[in-house]
C-alpha cells in the first residue's frame, strides 16, 4: 500500500532515475522509492525543480506545503487523470440546485454531529462524567433539528454549534492544566490543545484533497462549504465527517499516554505551535491512525482510515450519478 511522504528536513528534493532523493541542507541524501509514495507532504524548507515536478505529475503524486508555522499554504496537484465530464456537469447541478446541494450538505452534517457524539459516548462510558451526558444530550437535540434546516447556511450555523459544545467537552475528557481547551482560537492559537486541533485539521484537508485525486470527483465544487475562488472546498466537507474520529482520537491519546507535554510547545506570534519533535510526534501518530483498520461490515474486511475517505468520495459519486443516496460513515465505538 502507497503511503504519504512527510518531509521535515530541509534542502532539495531531485529526482534520481525512479526514485526522489532529498538531498539535505547538510549534503546528506535520502532516497525514496517512488512507487511507495501516494502523496508528499513537505514541512520543511525544500525546493523542487521543474524536472521533478515533471516527474511527480507523471507518477500522479500530489506534494502539499505548510509553513514553519503549521499553516496549509497550498499543493502541487497534478493533471487530473480521472475526472470525469459528466459527472463534473453533475457535481455542479447538485451545487446549483439548491434543493440537492441542500440535502447533501445536510447529510454531511449529520455525518459530522455524529461521529462527534460517537466520540463524546465512548469517553461517557469510560469516565462516568455526567457533565459529559448533558453534552451529549444538547448535541442530539442540534441534530433532531437539522431537518428543519431550509439553507446551507443554517446548517452551517447548526454544525457549529454543535462543534462548540462539543468543544466544551474536551476540558472534561483531558482534565490536564498544560492542555486546557477554554475556547477554540486559530491563526494564530492562544493554547496548547488548539495548535493541536489547527495543526491536524490542516493535515487531515490534505489527505482528504489526495483522495479526492483518486476519484472523478473534482474538489473545487463542495456542498456544505461555499464554492468560490478558493481552489478547494470538496475536501473540506469530507474533513468534517472525519475530524472527529481520526483527528480528535489522537489528540486525545497522545495527551493522555503523555506523549506530548508542554514542553512540545513554544509561542510564536503571540500564539502557540507545536515545536519540530512536537510536530514529528504527533504526524507520526496521525499517520498511523490513518493507516489503522477497521472492518467493514459491508465488504467483509478490514480497510483503513485512509481508504475510508476515499470510500466516502465513492459514495457522494454514486449519489450524484442517481445510484444511491449518499449515508455518511459514521463509527460504531
Amino acid at each position: 500500500m502507497k503511503k504519504t511522504l512527510y518531509l521535515f528536513s530541509s534542502g532539495t528534493l531531485k529526482r534520481k532515475d525512479n526514485t526522489l532523493c532529498l538531498i539535505t541542507t547538510d549534503d546528506k541524501k535520502h532516497y525514496f522509492p517512488v512507487s511507495a509514495i501516494s502523496d508528499i507532504m513537505v514541512f520543511g524548507e525544500v525546493e523542487i525543480n521543474k524536472r521533478t515536478l515533471e516527474f511527480l505529475t507523471a507518477q500522479k503524486i500530489p506534494v502539499h506545503f505548510f509553513n514553519r508555522h503549521e499553516y496549509y499554504i497550498g499543493s502541487y496537484y497534478p493533471r487530473e487523470y480521472l475526472n470525469s465530464g459528466y459527472l463534473l456537469l453533475r457535481q455542479a447541478e447538485h451545487y446549483l440546485d439548491g434543493a440537492k446541494r441542500l440535502d447533501l450538505a445536510r447529510r454531511i452534517v449529520r455525518g459530522s454531529i455524529l461521529n462527534m457524539l460517537k466520540v463524546l459516548t465512548y469517553y461517557a462510558n469510560r469516565t462516568r462524567e455526567t457533565q459529559l451526558q448533558v453534552i451529549i444530550a444538547s448535541i442530539e437535540g442540534k441534530l433532531r433539528s437539522l431537518d428543519g434546516q431550509t439553507s446551507v447556511e443554517q446548517l452551517m450555523a447548526m454544525e457549529g454549534n454543535a462543534r462548540e459544545q462539543y468543544y466544551k467537552a474536551f476540558d472534561l475528557i483531558l482534565r490536564q492544566d498544560d492542555f486546557s481547551f477554554d475556547r477554540r482560537t486559530r491563526r494564530p492559537p492562544q493554547n496548547r490543545l488548539n495548535a493541536l486541533i489547527s495543526f491536524g485539521n490542516s493535515i487531515l484537508y490534505v489527505v482528504c484533497l489526495s483522495q479526492l485525486y483518486q476519484t472523478h470527483l473534482d474538489p473545487r465544487i463542495g456542498f456544505l462549504h461555499t464554492t468560490n475562488f478558493r481552489r478547494f472546498s470538496l475536501n473540506l466537507d469530507l474533513a468534517e465527517i472525519f475530524k472527529p474520529i481520526i483527528v480528535d482520537r489522537v489528540i486525545f491519546s497522545l495527551i493522555n499516554k503523555r506523549v506530548l507535554k508542554a514542553s512540545h510547545f513554544t509561542t510564536l506570534l503571540k500564539g502557540i505551535v507545536l515545536s519540530d519533535a512536537g510536530k514529528k510526534l504527533f504526524v507520526q501518530a496521525l499517520d498511523e491512525r490513518l493507516s489503522a483498520t477497521i472492518h467493514h461490515r459491508k465488504l467483509g474486511r478490514n480497510v483503513s482510515y485512509k481508504t475510508l475517505i476515499k470510500m466516502e468520495a465513492h459514495k457522494i459519486e454514486k449519489h450524484l450519478l442517481g445510484e444511491q443516496p449518499y449515508e455518511p460513515f459514521v463509527s460504531r465505538w
